[in-house]
């Protein structure tokens, strides 16, 4: 932040009196000093600087606030410290503004503190450019606190002090207390207005309240938005994917003059890109005389976001110029289409690899399965890892159904200390889920409580899932109850949990609660919901909530709601409705449907709906080894022997055995598998032994009973 910039006529004014009261000799090298300053040749202004007989503190300050210009801050504090220890030269109001705006830039707390204690006691606390400077030093050493102290002591005679106290408050994520000082402003303008506005976009949920904001400054009419405002107020409808309120916004821009500014330009593209107008910002794209590498990056990853691989390729080839995110953005676009070969090709093509190309390479080749490929890139990067490339190995991992090696990777990721992300617990908890290792997934939320995203609701909702799925629903809602910001996902995670293990009406009174909150459920939460019905015999509640789903909530029924509903009659025994179900479905019913369709006349024992099903589901797939056993096994409870032995024949002429069942047990730690007859684990004598005890125990019980 330039804090010479808050009031240039003063500033120019302090100037020019200094100038007029210093020596001609002195006045003509500081003017060629800050000359050379302005042009970046800083090697010659200092020599001249340094041969100077005689400086004033114009010659000090010209030097200081060059070297802070170019970014050359070591430099900059050296002479301030020479400039303090020279006899005849005292600090004013431009030489405090210069130092503590540097030490708001370098964070350095402690030098802040000790340059405000030199302001004290010269008396220029109460200067308007110095008590602007004090409060940013502050505020950007996030010492609050202190930057309150120096507001209120000083805003009755600084009136750039509202501003920089909100500016404040929004880099500190404070935004009730910033609210509150823009609501105390005596006068309000355009940048106290666009702080706060693009304060609330960045912040977690605050992208309503910048556009209620927006809305009451226009009818307020104390100021006009600028091209900052708008920015600001395109991108909050951007993230809360609103077309509606954005096109309004569209038009207000328009109206301004700002539609072909190229800061609004890019924001515009990716606005429309997010809600899938693909069609306007290519319009806005191509209307642009010359469209920055931002907006084109914005336009190519809305259009792969669409599936239109080719339209991005077309727009990634005609850049002038490209950057290291156009070529991740086509990478990522080309594996997504498996297009595996183009990403490797692309990859070879860039001329300089950072950690993030390497990064998006191994996701790349993780997907492809070309694990190998992705571990050696991940090698190559030693020294040069973040824990976005750690994430990525380890997702890779999960991804190959590897998942202890994804585990083990955490754990040397730990013995190096490297910094823990929400994803690196979001991927390792769905590979706890996926062993169904309740053990390592305690230890690892034991982990997760010494960090700051206990109660982020991405990972929050990775350990409800995980809870679930290894059978402890308790944990499960304690762990949903303990996120802070509840969505749609976490709540369809919790209510799946709960249908996995049968709890359809709890499922239900979840359901119930979650559009009390004004929750809105998606596809996928109606999934589960339907799937708690179905696993808690609610037909009546099922059959509602259906025809609830399009009529009420807009979800359009897929294949997985369709399977859902065969599945709910099915169980209740109604197989007959559920064939006419299938029937009377929109889209064609897949394997899976007529799937659960038979497994239902297994367990109602109905051969005559049964058979058909068999009939359809040959005619999809002939070798499908789950539709011959269950027949088989049906023929036999019915007696009908010879339609069993038949159909087992037909399994050995083809050759098709069906995989063993299993069943597992965690102990230390370790995941042990067994099969029947299985002899592959190294104590199975004592195994089988002790079962052979416990059995003969068990008859010996049983007999003397009777």
């Amino acid at each position: 932040m330039s804090l010479r910039c808050i009031v240039p006529a003063k500033w120019k004014h302090n100037i020019y009196k200094l100038y007029s009261t210093q020596p001609p000799q002195i006045i003509s090298t500081n003017i060629y000093i800050n000359k050379l300053v302005k042009s970046g040749q800083l090697y010659i202004a200092r020599n001249m600087f340094d041969e100077m007989p005689k400086r004033t503190v114009v010659s000090w300050n010209t030097m200081i606030s060059g070297y802070s210009k170019w970014w050359k801050f070591n430099e900059a504090l050296a002479l301030l410290s020479s400039m303090h220890r020279s006899d005849g030269v005292k600090f004013n109001e431009s030489t405090f503004s210069t130092a503590l705006s540097l030490c708001g830039r370098l964070q350095s707390l402690s030098l802040g503190k000790q340059l405000h204690c030199v302001v004290i006691k010269s008396g220029c606390e109460s200067f308007e450019l110095v008590g602007s400077s004090l409060l940013y030093s502050y505020a950007n050493c996030f010492e609050i606190e202190e930057a309150k102290r120096v507001f209120h002591e000083l805003h009755d005679k600084n009136e750039l002090l509202w501003n920089l106290m909100i500016v404040g408050y929004v880099e500190c994520g404070l935004m009730r207390e910033a609210l509150d000082t823009f609501m105390k402003m005596p006068k309000r303008d355009v940048v106290a207005w666009t702080t706060l506005i693009s304060g609330y976009v960045k912040s977690e949920e605050g992208c309503e309240k910048a556009l209620e904001l927006f809305w009451w400054m226009r009818g307020s009419s104390e100021v006009m938005p600028n091209e900052f405002t708008l920015d600001s107020v395109i991108r909050a409808c951007s993230r809360l994917g609103d077309l509606c309120e954005g096109r309004l916004v569209h038009g207000i821009l328009i109206k301004y003059g700002f539609e072909f500014d190229q800061l609004i330009g890019g924001a515009l593209i990716e606005f429309y890109s997010d809600c899938e107008a693909i069609a306007d910002a290519k319009r806005i794209y191509d209307g642009e005389t010359n469209p920055c590498l931002s907006a084109s990056n914005s336009l190519i990853r809305g259009l792969l976001s669409m599936g239109k691989i080719e339209d991005a390729e077309l727009v990634f080839n005609r850049l002038v110029e490209t950057n290291l995110v156009s070529y991740n953005l086509m990478i990522k676009g080309y594996a997504a289409c498996s297009r595996v070969e183009d990403s490797k090709q692309l990859f070879e093509e860039i001329s300089e690899r950072t950690i993030v190309s390497t990064n998006t390479m191994i996701s790349v080749y993780s997907r492809s399965g070309e694990i190998d490929k992705a571990l050696k890139l991940f090698e190559e990067t030693q020294g040069k890892r973040n824990s976005v490339t750690w994430n990525s190995m380890m997702s890779g991992y999960i991804q190959n159904e590897q998942y202890k090696e994804a585990l083990m990777l955490y754990l040397n990721m730990c013995r190096l200390q490297i910094a823990c992300t929400r994803s690196t617990f979001s991927v390792l908890f769905h590979a706890c889920s996926c062993l169904r290792s309740l053990q390592q997934g305690q230890l690892l939320h034991a982990h997760l409580i010494k960090t700051p995203f206990q109660s982020n609701v991405y990972v929050g909702t990775s350990l409800v899932d995980m809870y679930s799925k290894c059978g402890s629903i308790i944990d499960a809602h304690k762990s949903f109850s303990s996120i802070s910001s509840l969505n749609v996902a976490a709540w369809t995670a919790i209510i799946n949990g709960y249908a996995h293990h049968g709890l359809g009406s709890q499922a239900i009174s979840l359901f119930e609660h979650m559009l009390e909150k004004g929750v809105v459920p998606n596809g996928a939460t109606f999934v589960g919901i339907l799937s708690a019905c179905a696993h808690a015999g609610l037909v009546n509640e099922g059959m509602k909530l259906f025809r609830l789903m399009e009529n009420c909530y807009g979800v359009v029924p897929t294949i997985e709601h369709y399977a859902c509903m065969v599945d709910l009659l099915g169980r209740a025994g109604l197989l007959q409705e559920a064939e006419e179900f299938i029937k009377k479905m929109p889209v064609e019913a897949d394997e899976v449907i007529w799937g659960a369709l038979l497994h239902s006349c297994w367990y109602w024992m109905d051969m005559e709906v049964g058979e058909r099903v068999a009939e359809k589901l040959f005619s999809m797939n002939p070798k499908t080894i789950s539709v011959y056993v269950i027949l088989s096994n049906v023929y036999a409870i019915l007696g009908k022997w010879g339609e069993k032995l038949e159909v087992r024949q037909k399994l050995r002429d083809m050759e098709m055995k069906k995989k063993p069942g299993c069943s597992w047990i965690e102990l230390d730690n370790r995941l042990f598998v067994f099969s029947i007859e299985d002899r592959s684990h190294p104590c199975c004598n004592m195994i089988y032994a002790t079962l052979q005890h416990l059995t003969t125990n068990l008859n010996s019980f049983h007999f003397t009973s009777f």
